[in-house]
C-alpha cells in the first residue's frame, strides 16, 4: 500500500503499460540515460547499434530494430545537448500484435527520482526493472545497528541503503585511571554512555524528516540496543517496529539487519494496509464516512465530500459503449485490459459480435478528479487477504468521506 502523488500515479501507469508490451523477437529497445549525460555520446552509440543491426538474420526483426533505433535517434534531437536533470528512460519498438504489421511506438519517461543507471538493451520485453525499483522507494525505513562501542544509522529506500552517520562511544573503557574512585568512574562511565545514546538519537532525527517513513528497526549484538530503547533519546514521533539481534555493526551489521527484517517490513506494510481497510469496512457497514460504487464515488469526488480515494493496484476499469449487430448501442463496465483488435465483445440482448464505439478509462477519470480536488490517493495491494477481499467486494474502488 502506498500514498500517491499525481506524478507517482502516472509513473506507475506508464510502467504497467510497458510491462504488457511483448515483442515477437528481440526487437524492443530500452535506453537509460543518466542526468546531464551528453546526448551526442548516446546518439553515437545508437548509430553503431543501427549498423550492427544489419547482421540480424530475420529481416522483419532487423527492420523493426532499425526502425526503433531511428525513432529514438530522432527523439534524442529534441533533448538538446544534455539529458534532463533526472535523466530519461526511452522505450521504443513494434507494438503491433499482428504478424507482418509494424506499429513503432516510442515512450519517454522522466522518472520521479534521478536515474542511477545507464544502458542500452534490445530484447523481447522492455527493461523496466530500474523503474520498478523506484516505485518501491515510496516508503522508507530507519535502520540502526549498534553495540556499546559503535553505531551506524542508515535509511532504507526501496533496495538502496544510505548511511547517515557512524558513531563511536568514548564510554566503553573498563579500566579506571589512577586516582579515580570507583563511584566517580561509574558516574563518568554512565554519563559517557548516555551521551553516546543521545548522539545516536540526534542522528536518527533525519528519519523524522522523511515524508513516508514506515518505521525504525534497531539491531546489534548484546544488550546495548535494549538499554538504548529504555532511555529512548530520539524523536518522539519515530515508531520502532522491531528489534533484531545481529552479530555485527557497521555495513556488515546493516546487511544482516536487512536479511533478518524482511518479514518484519512486509508485516508492517500489511498491518498498515489492514488498519486502513478495517477502518473502511467499519465505516461502510455502519453507513458512516465511507462509500463505494462508481456512482457514489463520482458524486463524492464532484461534490467535495471525498477525503481519500482507495484504488486496487493495477486496476483497469473501462466504461465502454458497444454497437450491437442490430445497430443498437449498449453500455458496459469492463474490468481488465481492452484490445479492440483481439477482445470479443457481446451485447446482452443481441447475438453476434459487437464493436466498441467509445471507451473511457474510469480509473484515470477518478484519479484526475481526486487530483483536482486535493483528495489523497492510496493504492491497495492484492498481495494480502484484506487487499484481495477489497478488490473482490468493492471492485477495487472505495472512498472515505469528509461528511455525509
Amino acid at each position: 500500500m502506498s500514498k500517491l502523488s499525481k506524478e507517482t500515479y502516472e509513473f506507475k501507469k506508464q510502467i504497467d503499460l510497458l510491462k504488457k508490451i511483448k515483442g515477437r523477437g528481440t526487437e524492443l529497445i530500452s535506453v537509460y540515460i543518466t542526468p546531464g549525460y551528453a546526448v551526442s555520446d548516446i546518439s553515437s552509440k545508437l548509430k553503431d547499434e543501427y549498423g550492427q543491426a544489419s547482421n540480424i538474420k530475420s529481416k522483419t526483426t532487423q527492420k523493426n530494430v532499425q526502425g526503433a533505433l531511428d525513432k529514438v535517434l530522432q527523439y534524442l534531437k529534441t533533448l538538446g545537448h544534455k539529458a534532463p536533470p533526472k535523466g530519461v528512460a526511452i522505450f521504443c519498438g513494434n507494438t503491433s500484435q499482428r504478424e507482418g504489421k509494424q506499429d513503432l511506438q516510442l515512450f519517454a519517461i522522466i522518472p520521479p527520482t534521478p536515474l542511477g543507471t545507464q544502458f542500452y538493451r534490445c530484447d523481447s520485453a522492455f527493461a523496466i526493472e530500474p523503474l520498478e525499483e523506484m516505485l518501491e522507494q515510496t516508503g522508507s525505513y530507519g535502520l540502526v545497528v549498534m553495540d556499546g562501542k559503535e553505531a551506524t544509522v542508515a535509511l532504507l529506500k526501496g533496495k538502496r541503503t544510505k548511511i547517515i552517520k557512524k558513531l563511536h562511544s568514548t564510554a566503553h573503557q573498563k579500566v579506571m585511571k589512577g586516582g579515580q574512585s570507583a563511584a566517580r568512574f561509574d558516574r563518568l562511565h554512565t554519563e559517557g554512555v548516555e551521551y553516546y545514546y543521545k548522539r545516536i538519537g540526534e542522528a536518527m532525527s533525519t528519519f523524522a524528516e522523511e515524508k513516508n517513513l514506515k518505521g525504525v528497526i534497531i539491531g546489534g549484538p548484546g544488550p546495548a540496543k535494549e538499554n538504548f530503547l529504555r532511555m529512548k533519546p530520539f524523536h518522539h514521533q519515530l515508531n520502532v517496529i522491531g528489534v533484531v539481534d545481529t552479530g555485527y555493526t557497521e555495513e556488515v551489521g546493516l546487511r544482516e539487519l536487512l536479511e533478518k527484517s524482511q518479514d518484519l517490513i512486509s508485516e508492517a506494510e500489511a498491518v498498515e494496509e489492514k488498519v486502513l481497510l478495517d477502518h473502511f469496512m467499519r465505516e461502510v457497514s455502519t453507513q458512516g464516512l465511507a462509500t463505494y460504487g462508481l456512482k457514489e464515488i463520482r458524486e463524492a469526488l464532484e461534490t467535495g465530500k471525498a477525503s481519500k480515494l482507495l484504488i486496487t493496484e493495477g486496476l483497469e476499469l473501462h466504461d465502454v459503449t458497444l454497437e450491437c449487430p442490430d445497430g443498437s448501442t449498449e453500455k458496459k463496465v469492463i474490468e481488465g485490459p481492452i484490445d479492440p483488435a483481439t477482445t470479443i465483445f457481446k451485447c446482452s440482448k443481441v447475438e453476434g459480435k459487437a464493436k466498441i464505439v467509445k471507451s473511457i478509462n474510469i480509473v484515470d477519470i477518478l484519479q484526475e478528479k481526486a487530483e483536482k480536488s486535493g483528495v489523497e490517493i492510496e493504492l491497495v495491494s492484492t498481495d494480502t487477504h484484506d487487499g484481495e477481499q477489497f478488490h473482490a467486494t468493492f471492485r477495487g474502488l472505495g472512498v472515505f468521506l469528509r461528511y455525509k
